[in-house]
């Protein structure tokens, strides 16, 4: 049951305003949990004069999993949803999403998080969106995966934003891989209007990427996602470590994601990579995923361990970062841990953090003058 509230709080005016819609109010905030602030406000939006039709939305939506604080937050964002017609109207889309595939907790919280689902037409706009997507998605649980991670793709218009979007990449040459990547992964991005879906494409196009490769539509998501003066900061700071214009666009197209990465990101690893270790950095600009990755989980330690095996001369010393830095778990430990367990024991201790890499006993200047960590 929701706490009751009573008026104090509010000022004076605003008491009197409350009070032209007194019952209003007070359903409100004794039914659907509102302060009495957010109910005066939700009150200029929706009015009622008995608790009938109200009840019987807040009586589906609860039949329907919808706990309090889901209500609440539905009735404070959309709160002529209590006059709508629950059966003719609420019903039927819930039981849609439902037989989709969108059930249990998912149900109520994807309709809490984007009450405008319980909006729009089920006819004219939700059938017509769920319907697009399987035809460019194939499989279903690709349309629930995509609606969880954006309510975008069923609230956009589906004649003027979707069929154009999506067209235009096939157009282009776009495989349906590569498509369905974007739609699933990006879902914001694939339907944003379609005047600057057209103009972050022709960007893409313009910087050289391919548009039958995954990282084209990565570089769509990049593009859309970083304003023009932002553009140019992330151009300033790879400067400062040395890299040329061409090196940074180099990087973008290699791993479009490096230009999302903040300031504090950038410096940390190119510090540690090129002021640390030695490494040029425009080795950096060509394998450039490498600054996507954790600096303690996964270039301190993998670093610590090849620097020791470099200092015993285990390794060639041209191993380039991708080789030891981009590998799954399994496969660096087998090539750069247990194979050389019998040469250096200390190894999976100095890869687990357990043990300082200084303190591995090397006859080679290679390590002692160099800051690992």
């Amino acid at each position: 049951m929701f706490k009751l509230f009573t008026s104090i709080g509010l000022s004076e005016s605003e008491q009197q305003k409350g009070k032209e819609h007194s019952f209003t109010v007070s359903y409100l905030i004794n039914s659907c949990g509102l302060s009495p602030k957010s109910a005066l406000l939700a009150s200029k939006r929706v009015h009622f004069e008995n608790p009938d039709r109200p009840d019987s939305v807040l009586n589906l939506l609860k039949a329907n999993g919808f706990d309090d604080t889901q209500i609440t937050k539905l009735v404070r964002s959309r709160s002529d949803l209590l006059l709508s017609n629950p059966e003719n109207t609420l019903l039927p889309k819930i039981e849609f999403f439902r037989s989709i595939g969108v059930i249990g907790s998912d149900l109520p919280r994807i309709l809490t998080l984007s009450p405008d689902l319980l909006r729009r037409s089920l006819n004219n706009h939700l059938i017509p969106c769920y319907d697009f997507l399987k035809s460019v998605l194939l499989v279903n649980e690709k349309v629930i995966t995509t609606m969880k991670r954006s309510q975008r793709a069923f609230l956009c218009d589906v004649t003027n934003v979707m069929v154009p979007n999506i067209a235009l990449l096939r157009e282009l040459g776009a495989p349906q891989s590569a498509i369905s990547l974007l739609v699933t992964n990006f879902p914001s991005v694939a339907f944003i209007t379609h005047a600057k879906f057209v103009k972050a494409v022709q960007m893409v196009k313009e910087f050289g990427f391919d548009p039958s490769k995954a990282a084209f539509m990565q570089a769509i998501q990049v593009v859309l996602k970083m304003k023009k003066p932002m553009w140019e900061y992330k151009f300033e700071v790879f400067m400062r470590w040395g890299w040329s214009k061409e090196d940074t666009l180099l990087a973008f197209k290699r791993s479009p994601h490096c230009m999302l990465l903040s300031e504090e990101k950038i410096t940390k690893a190119m510090n540690f990579l090129v002021s640390n270790l030695g490494y040029s950095s425009t080795d950096i600009a060509k394998n450039p995923v490498v600054l996507n990755l954790s600096l303690e989980k996964r270039l301190i330690p993998r670093c610590s361990v090849v620097q020791i095996l470099l200092a015993k001369d285990l390794v060639k010393n041209d191993l380039s970062l991708s080789t030891f830095l981009l590998p799954n778990e399994k496969y660096f430990l087998e090539r750069f841990v247990i194979k050389f367990q019998d040469d250096v024991p200390q190894l999976l201790s100095v890869y687990q953090n357990k043990m300082d890499p200084m303190d591995v006993e090397i006859q080679s200047e290679k390590v002692s003058g160099t800051e690992l960590l």
